[in-house]
C-alpha cells in the first residue's frame, strides 16, 4: 500500500511540472521573449525615409532631435537681397510693392506688427522680445516666447507632425511648416470621413 502511494506522488508530482512548463512555454511574457529573438540586432530607422530632406540637429532642454531645414525653403531668400536701407524707407508712396499689401491676422496691431519679429536693419533675422537675433531656421524659438504651451508640448512630439517616419532619429516639422506666422489660424473644415451614424440619423429624421 505504501509503495502505490509513493508512485501515485511521483506520478502527480510529474504532471503537475509538465503542467507547469507547459504554463510557462505559453505565457505572455515567455512568448514575447521568444518573439523578441527574430529581431536581434536588427535596428529600425528613419533615415532611409527622410532621405533628401534637409534638416539640422537641435538641442531643447536635454530634448534632442531633427526640424526641417527653414533657409533652403524661402524662394526670396536672403531677404537684403531686396531690403537694401531700411523699411520705413521702403514704404513710401509709388515704390513697387513686393508683400507690403500682406495682411497681419496674428495679434492686434497694438500688440505686434512686422517689426516685432522682423529685424529693421538686418531683414535676413529674426529677433526675440529682448532683441536676440534668431536665424530663420530656428524661427521656433520665436514663436515660443508667446506660444509656451504648444512650445512645449511641440518638444516632446505632442503637438505638430514628425516628417515621414516615428522610427529615430526624429525629425520634427517646425511651427512655420504648419502654420503660416502671418496668418496662423487655421480655418473651420468638415471631416475628412463622412460620419455613417450622423448620416442614418438625419435620414431618419428626415422621414419623420
Amino acid at each position: 500500500m505504501r509503495n502505490k502511494l509513493i508512485v501515485a506522488a511521483l506520478i502527480v508530482g510529474v504532471i503537475s511540472c509538465m503542467q507547469h512548463g507547459d504554463h510557462h512555454a505559453n505565457s505572455v511574457s515567455h512568448q514575447i521573449k521568444e518573439g523578441e529573438k527574430e529581431y536581434s540586432g536588427v535596428t529600425v530607422s528613419s533615415d532611409e525615409h527622410t532621405e533628401g530632406i534637409k534638416t539640422h540637429e537641435v538641442d531643447i532642454e536635454g530634448k534632442s532631435f531633427h526640424v526641417r531645414e527653414r533657409l533652403s525653403q524661402i524662394t526670396s531668400f536672403p531677404c537684403s537681397d531686396c531690403h537694401t536701407v531700411p523699411v520705413n524707407q521702403l514704404q513710401v508712396e509709388g515704390q513697387q510693392k513686393a508683400h507690403w499689401d500682406l495682411k497681419m491676422n496674428h495679434a492686434g496691431e497694438e500688440t505686434m506688427n512686422c517689426m516685432t519679429c522682423h529685424t529693421e536693419d538686418n531683414m535676413d533675422i529674426l529677433h526675440t522680445g529682448t532683441g536676440k537675433e534668431i536665424s530663420f531656421n530656428d524661427s521656433y524659438k520665436l514663436c515660443g516666447q508667446c506660444h509656451s504651451q504648444q512650445y512645449k508640448d511641440w518638444q516632446g512630439g505632442a503637438h505638430g507632425k514628425q516628417v515621414k517616419s516615428w522610427a529615430p532619429p526624429r525629425v520634427s516639422n517646425t511651427c512655420t511648416n504648419c502654420h503660416n506666422p502671418h496668418d496662423p489660424h487655421f480655418e473651420s473644415r468638415w471631416p475628412s470621413r463622412y460620419n455613417t451614424r450622423k448620416g442614418v440619423e438625419r435620414k431618419e429624421t428626415d422621414l419623420k
